[in-house]
């Protein structure tokens, strides 16, 4: 015959000798306190990092010969094309009454600006009439005022160079204005005389030669 010791500390819930086992309450769908404590935390968000705007580039595009400005405008329309607010001002070209009054749009956001003048313009400024000078001088105020404002991303003056070395604008002048362009606008140059205090402004210098 067999004995049942009683064991110290462990009673039955029938009285028998038999150890009561403690079962810990969990009820469906509650989780530990443990466990919901580290999954209710919020994940840490990403740091922000700002994006620099990208820095616009003074262009100088020149040649021996009148030739430049062509590669340059397709560039300034695809860049129209695509939203950029461009201005292409030609110091010298005439002969197709434009003037600020006049001046052809392309692309819904390119203003292609001539001076109001009958005939193209290659002789220096002190053998013109002043008739002609100030519709030089008018193209060049409007390009400068647009040019400080930020009124465009795209900026192509044709002809600067050589506008300056006939006497028709003022070298000072616009030096001082190319200083002062806001850092996000591209300024091109174009044409075949370019003075060395320009050339030593510019970010990038494409000069183009017919071959040898």
């Amino acid at each position: 015959m067999t004995a049942s010791l009683p064991v110290s500390g462990l009673t039955s819930s029938s009285g028998a000798g038999f150890p009561a086992v403690q079962h810990q309450s969990q009820r469906s769908g509650h989780r530990p306190l443990a466990v919901a404590a580290a999954t209710s935390a919020p994940a840490a968000a990403p740091a922000l990092r700002l994006v620099a705007q990208s820095e616009g580039l003074l262009q100088i595009h020149t040649a021996p010969f009148r030739g430049s400005f062509g590669a340059v405008l397709s560039q300034a329309l695809r860049s129209a094309g695509l939203g950029s607010r461009v201005l292409v001002t030609q110091f010298l070209k005439g002969g197709v009454d434009q003037g600020l009054g006049s001046s052809v749009w392309l692309c819904g956001r390119l203003q292609w600006l001539r001076p109001g003048v009958p005939a193209c313009l290659s002789e220096p400024a002190a053998h013109q009439e002043l008739e002609l000078l100030e519709a030089v001088r008018q193209v060049w105020a409007f390009s400068r005022e647009q040019l400080l404002s930020g009124a465009v991303d795209l900026m192509v003056l044709d002809e600067l160079g050589l506008a300056v070395e006939l006497g028709y604008i003022d070298q000072a002048e616009v030096l001082a204005t190319l200083e002062r362009r806001p850092a996000h606008l591209d300024v091109i140059l174009t044409g075949p005389a370019m003075t060395p205090e320009l050339m030593a402004m510019a970010d990038q210098v494409t000069q183009l030669r017919r071959g040898l």
